[in-house]
């Protein structure tokens, strides 16, 4: 066994030893709006569920320069975002939506992406999507690096609505092959749902 501290390591090996390790990363595709109305669309696999009581989806979305991105700036300004779930069908587009725009410039003109309207946020979403959730933001939290500048935001999302394919949904459940939702590996690698086997937790 290899044995390292944070202090032994540059960024990039930090960076690498986690994104190597903590695999396979839900992907969430995020939308939301600047006060002059362009949405903004793009991908984040530092994505998960908080709890469900109330419903809640964490996503860190990491700084450049210390400065907050499109959509973390969205996001604290307006207070309202739409999480997708990226799957196998618009995993290309999601990429797609990655690119480095100015604010002034929607991800939707490069993607592919459909706008759709939501139902209880001004934010619209992606008709692309098998999922979305409509929410608002209940909290966020600042990251400071080790020199004590600005490294990520962390968007604290509760769901005020959702959307759910019929196509992927029986019976209060979503059919995790029919969603077919895709993962993050590390550098430009990604997963599709693999075999799926069942364990019984203990009494």
């Amino acid at each position: 066994m290899l044995d390292f501290s944070p202090g032994e390591l540059t960024a990039k090996e930090k960076k690498k030893f986690l994104i190597g390790s903590v695999i396979p990363r839900p992907i969430a595709l995020v939308s939301t709006m600047s006060g002059d109305g362009i949405v903004n669309v793009a991908p984040f696999s530092y994505f998960n569920i908080v709890t469900y009581d109330p419903p809640m989806l964490s996503v860190a979305v990491q700084r450049s320069g210390g400065k907050s991105k499109d959509t973390a700036r969205n996001a604290l300004e307006s207070r309202e975002v739409v999480v997708q779930i990226v799957d196998s069908d618009n995993v290309a587009m999601a990429n797609l939506a990655s690119a480095p725009l100015g604010p002034d410039e929607s991800e939707l003109t490069i993607s592919g992406f459909t706008r759709t309207e939501s139902e209880a946020v001004r934010v619209p979403g992606v008709s692309e999507a098998k999922v979305r959730f409509e929410t608002e933001l209940y909290d966020s939290i600042l990251i400071l690096g080790d020199d004590g500048v600005p490294t990520t935001d962390i968007l604290l999302l509760k769901v005020k609505h959702y959307h759910i394919d019929e196509a992927i949904y029986k019976d209060g459940y979503i059919d995790p092959l029919k969603l077919g939702a895709v993962s993050r590996l590390a550098g430009n690698d990604y997963a599709e749902i693999g075999r799926m086997f069942t364990v019984d937790r203990p009494e």
